[in-house]
């Protein structure tokens, strides 16, 4: 049965749509007024906040918790300081992903590890020989992101000490009012944000004194359109669309390594042990099959081929999580995955999986699009990503 997370009694009566859906079993927004616009538009020029309580949390403690990650994760835990956090994949002993996720370093034997997908029993599968405690407080700690140019502002009206120096993927223990919260600055949106990680039984009071803050700096609720419309223009992979999770793939040619999905900066292969390791030092050795790029559709070929029918292009500020297939001299040589129109860029932008020879910049491409149940193809170029990447987030 899909429950309501800890924010829900604050949420429901806001969400004018009710167009909820599922999300690790909970009951999440996918816009609160009709349209997702305004909520996007609150990300990008004022400030947005996001109910994030579904992901999975899991609070490890103990003298090996920092060799229990370092065993799983292909991040060097061992090099992370108390507050700071680490954005990692982890993956299978053929080195293929299993999930994507932060670490942040609660204290010296204490971390919280966040992630898309339930993960217990394999942290416990790889904790044998370690003296490690690992607790699901996934129900128990509500998570509510404050993202846009104005999430600052609103944490710093609020905060019983100067978050304004809290610098990127650094995390901090402070009260909100009477609440006492960690405040990690973190984010799915590619701009200035914070995640804020608080007793579930706080959650209510937490969003009232949030957005009594947030009310001169057009605090808005936002709910996962918006959000995925800002984090494809940050070119921030989603599971099960991006990429499919090991332990779910069908057949081997769907998993991927963190060097197919652009995470191979995350892969420490100096560390002396983890998961996947050996297969990843096999694959560093040479170039990857696949790599993952941007890709953008020029406006005029847009033009070109709705005008084949009759129509102007049909784009929405709408994400769409549909792949497609990009072609090269009539060969298929990858897929879009993530696309959308970008309101602020004013571009066709999306994640495209290339063959490793047709993934330069500035490669001229093909891609799908179906008008009026046809399939036609609109010229597109292979970009960098990310495609918005403003130097608040990390200032």
């Amino acid at each position: 049965m899909l429950r309501g997370t800890p924010f829900h009694s604050r949420t429901a009566p806001l969400c004018q749509a009710q167009n909820w859906r599922r999300w690790s079993g909970y009951l999440a927004a996918s816009s609160y007024e009709l349209h997702h616009e305004m909520e996007y538009f609150a990300i990008r020029n004022a400030a947005a906040a996001i109910d994030v309580s579904p992901l999975f949390k899991y609070r490890i403690r103990g003298r090996d918790a920092a060799r229990l990650l370092d065993r799983v994760v292909t991040r060097d835990v061992s090099r992370c300081a108390v507050g700071r956090v680490l954005y990692t994949p982890w993956c299978d002993e053929q080195g293929k992903v299993l999930d994507d996720g932060t670490v942040q370093r609660l204290g010296e034997a204490e971390f919280r590890l966040t992630s898309a997908e339930p993960n217990l029993r394999w942290l416990w599968e790889n904790a044998a020989g370690l003296e490690v405690e690992i607790e699901d407080e996934s129900e128990r700690t509500a998570a509510l992101a404050l993202q846009g140019p104005n999430a600052r502002e609103v944490l710093c009206r609020l905060a019983d000490e100067d978050l304004s120096g809290l610098r990127y993927f650094r995390l901090a223990h402070v009260r909100l009012g009477d609440i006492p919260v960690q405040v990690s600055r973190t984010g799915y949106t590619g701009d200035l944000g914070y995640e804020i990680w608080v007793p579930a039984e706080h959650a209510e009071r937490l969003w009232d004194l949030v957005f009594e803050a947030g009310r001169p700096y057009g605090l808005m609720p936002a709910g996962l359109l918006a959000l995925d419309v800002a984090r494809v223009e940050a070119a921030l992979i989603l599971i099960e669309v991006d990429y499919v999770p090991a332990r779910r793939a069908l057949i081997d040619s769907q998993k991927s390594s963190p060097f197919e999905i652009g995470l191979g900066w995350t892969v420490k292969l100096e560390k002396p042990y983890f998961v996947g390791r050996e297969a990843l030092v096999r694959e560093a050795e040479r170039l990857p099959q696949w790599r993952l790029m941007g890709i953008e559709v020029p406006w005029d070929g847009l033009e070109r081929v709705y005008g084949e029918f009759g129509l102007p292009p049909q784009v929405t500020p709408t994400a769409s999580r549909s792949s497609v297939p990009v072609y090269v001299g009539g060969q298929q040589v990858g897929y879009v995955t993530s696309h959308t129109w970008s309101p602020l860029l004013k571009k066709y932008i999306g994640l495209v999986h290339l063959e490793a020879p047709f993934a330069r910049p500035g490669t001229e491409v093909e891609m799908e699009f179906t008008v009026e149940h046809r399939r036609r193809r609109a010229p597109a170029f292979v970009v960098e990503r990310p495609f918005y990447d403003p130097e608040r987030k990390r200032a």
